[in-house]
């Protein structure tokens, strides 16, 4: 791989949201570290990327272990020196069920992933953009709509979404020093397998079920190029990019 002038690392980029931004980032001419626990879905990505393929590169791993962190962004700066951009969007959720009914195993591993994941991920770009020369990097956290507003039967993906935006602020606030920036994108309903589900009807906050509208998952890859392309001297600190029509602004 040759060695281009700006670097990232995307997690969760084997499917949806996360191979759009890849593929977005990409295109824009960044060299790209592709990660998640399925390497075949991370080179179906990279396959995709047709010209650009050779700037992208697979490495699998779990965001929710630490040592599996730990060995991505160690293989990262080994290999690059020096890393641009985080885009945190691996995630996980469970059926919607009622809260009563929600395991502490469910609510435990979607925790895992998103919330204590993007920490992980986060605090090891930190550690690479604080020492590197230049110094500064950004970071992007996939915060989703539910950062705003639940759906309903939603307790775990809404609590570590919520959480998602505190840390993006501790993140924005800790890195000011140190010239890294931090950001959040808040996406809502994108056309992505995780909103396949809309087409057939979706409980609304009032019990009744609805189909709901969806977008281009690419102009979300297309937000995200956006926001790693601006200097750091400027920052986009939070963004919320949303089908039209969908139920949000008066949601229920």
């Amino acid at each position: 791989m040759t060695s281009p002038t700006k670097i990232a690392v995307v997690t969760g980029a084997g499917t949806g949201v996360g191979r759009a931004a890849a593929l977005a980032l990409l295109g824009g001419g960044w060299a790209v570290v592709l990660t998640g626990r399925r390497k075949d879905a991370l080179e179906e990505t990279i396959a995709l990327a047709g010209d650009a393929a050779p700037r992208a590169r697979a490495i699998p791993a779990d965001v929710a272990d630490p040592a599996s962190v730990d060995a991505l962004f160690g293989a990262v700066k080994q290999e690059f020196g020096r890393l641009d951009l985080l885009f945190n969007n691996a995630g996980q959720n469970v059926p919607g069920m009622p809260f009563e009914d929600l395991t502490y195993a469910d609510w435990s591993r979607v925790v895992a992933v998103n919330l204590t994941g993007s920490f992980l991920c986060a605090q090891a770009a930190f550690r690479i953009m604080k020492d590197q020369s230049p110094q500064g990097g950004r970071i992007i956290n996939n915060g989703s709509i539910s950062a705003h507003t639940p759906r309903p039967d939603s307790a775990p993906y809404t609590a570590t979404k919520h959480a998602i935006t505190g840390l993006t602020k501790s993140l924005m606030l800790d890195g000011r020093k140190y010239d890294i920036c931090a950001g959040q994108i808040d996406i809502g309903n994108a056309a992505t397998p995780m909103t396949r589900r809309m087409s057939q009807g979706v409980k609304q906050a009032d019990g009744s079920v609805a189909v709901e509208p969806t977008m281009d998952v690419n102009h979300v890859g297309q937000a995200i190029l956006h926001m790693a392309n601006l200097p750091l001297e400027s920052n986009i600190f939070t963004l919320t990019i949303k089908a039209t029509k969908m139920p949000f602004e008066g949601r229920g």
